[in-house]
């Protein structure tokens, strides 16, 4: 059943509960009566209440959250200019644009640039920049769209996480996954409409930064939204085996029973959270039996590895989750995010950057590969990129061979593909010093519109009723939906 249709009018007053009646039960019941085929009639009731109102392009979204904010000037955004500054102090220039310090560099007695010591090239038809750092990204530029103009309102990590992927600053928000878990529901039955990954990084010097389950949690919404966290090593799930010696009939029988308790509990106090329960108790059994084959990867043909590099075969690295990410997406998961962490670098950035980005580089090829020789790259939205940006000055000591940067969120570099985007282009500029954006601004409200109108839904609308106010993942200001990047 279609998550956006169970409006649990059954925790509302009686008065309330029959006037929902008409519409909301109604259409459920009839979906529920029609099995997988009533999704139409589900799909009726989304239009009629202003959800979908464009055939979708993107049925499904894979998120590469590179946790730490990676570098722009030395991935995307080329400043060859930069060069012939090397040193020059930009203390003067900084108060002039209203710069925003972090406590790391507030007391530095000078903000010398610091050019990328990484060389770029064009590629592909396109003839995109892109850094040496990713030399499997530059094979696919054709296949991607640059946006170099991304800017948000935080200048540290957490504010800046929880801004990205759950569209505000403040805590306790639903996420992007969770927010389409109940917009869209679950094309499968047996998995999560939404799954986390969390792909280990290679590097021994990185700065790794603690992320906590408020960026694939629910918030809000109905509990069942949650992003499901599939673990890197041991059990993919915990506890999802039975006892030894309980078969599934018997578990298949306990669980009956444990439902036939909770809905008399929930006849008596009508608190939401216990149908919530029972849902995930439902789901916990189905994948008893779907996720053990679907980790399983003894399947994938040799070539499938090639593609994904050697480390697809060990469980946990980002390659491997970028192949399980094809898997879920193959299955119908509506929601894949992939977070990599250890991004920060505030000093040793060659060394450590350089190690990220060998990381993910060729997951992230092989990925949208795989998806475009599978047919599923067409309806298949992926994203890739931090929470921010770094600066032009150097935070530290500088030297033409090591340097660090500090946090900027007034220009950043992304990535999107698949799903309705256009392949081969750039969209956006910066300034000469990737400081400043000079076209196209492409703000992080401005990307969530984007992702849901791929997906057929109309941000304006798309809301939900909590604390007798409307949210929405757009929240209240102005988001517009940056079209010209479409196919």
């Amino acid at each position: 059943m279609d998550p956006f249709i169970e409006h649990h009018n059954t925790a509302y007053s009686r008065r309330q509960f029959f006037r929902k009646s008409g519409t909301g039960l109604g259409m459920a019941a009839l979906a529920s009566l029609l099995g997988k085929s009533g999704m139409a009639a589900a799909e009726g009731l989304a239009k009629m209440n202003g959800v979908s109102h464009i055939a979708p392009r993107a049925k499904r979204v894979i998120y590469i959250s590179l946790i730490g904010a990676p570098s722009q000037l030395e991935t995307f955004d080329y400043k060859p200019e930069l060069e012939k500054r090397y040193q020059e102090d930009l203390t003067g220039w900084l108060k002039e644009q209203g710069e925003r310090l972090t406590g790391m560099t507030s007391g530095q007695k000078s903000f010398p640039v610091a050019p990328s010591r990484f060389k770029f090239q064009r590629h592909g038809e396109s003839a995109t920049y892109v850094s040496e750092l990713l030399p499997y990204t530059a094979k696919m530029v054709d296949d991607i769209c640059v946006v170099k103009s991304m800017h948000t309102d935080a200048i540290n990590h957490e504010p800046a996480n929880q801004l990205i992927y759950t569209g505000s600053m403040q805590a306790g928000k639903a996420s992007i996954g969770s927010w389409l878990s109940y917009g869209l529901g679950s094309m499968n039955e047996e998995l999560p409409s939404f799954v986390v990954l969390h792909a280990t990084h290679s590097s021994p010097y990185a700065n790794v930064q603690a992320i906590s389950a408020r960026l694939w949690g629910a918030g809000f919404l109905p509990g069942k939204h949650s992003g499901v966290a599939l673990r890197s090593a041991g059990d993919p799930v915990l506890f999802l085996k039975d006892t030894p010696g309980l078969d599934r009939k018997t578990r298949r029988k306990m669980l009956d029973g444990m439902n036939a308790l909770n809905a008399r509990s929930f006849d008596e106090i009508r608190d939401p959270e216990i149908e919530v329960r029972m849902q995930q108790y439902e789901m916990a059994f189905k994948m008893q039996a779907s996720v053990p084959e679907l980790t399983d990867l003894s399947g994938e043909k040799d070539h499938t590895y090639e593609l994904y590099g050697e480390d697809s075969r060990k469980r946990g690295t980002f390659a491997n989750s970028a192949l399980m990410a094809r898997r879920l997406a193959e299955r119908g998961v509506r929601f894949v995010q992939i977070f990599h962490r250890g991004w920060d670098q505030h000093g040793n950035l060659p060394r450590d950057l350089a190690s990220q980005c060998k990381d993910v580089d060729q997951g992230c090829y092989a990925l949208i590969q795989d998806l475009k020789q599978r047919g599923m790259l067409d309806d298949t939205l992926v994203v890739f990129g931090g929470e921010f940006g770094r600066t032009v000055y150097c935070q530290g000591k500088l030297s033409t061979t090591n340097y660090g940067r500090d946090h900027h969120p007034r220009a950043f570099s992304m990535w999107l593909a698949g799903g309705g985007i256009k392949g081969g282009q750039t969209y956006g500029e910066t300034d000469e010093m990737s400081y400043n954006i000079v076209q196209n601004p492409v703000h992080i409200r401005d990307l969530h519109a984007t992702m849901l109108d791929l997906l057929g839904i109309k941000h304006e609308n798309f809301a939900y009723k909590f604390q007798g106010l409307d949210q929405r993942l757009t929240g209240v200001e102005p988001a517009k939906v940056v079209r010209d990047i479409y196919a």
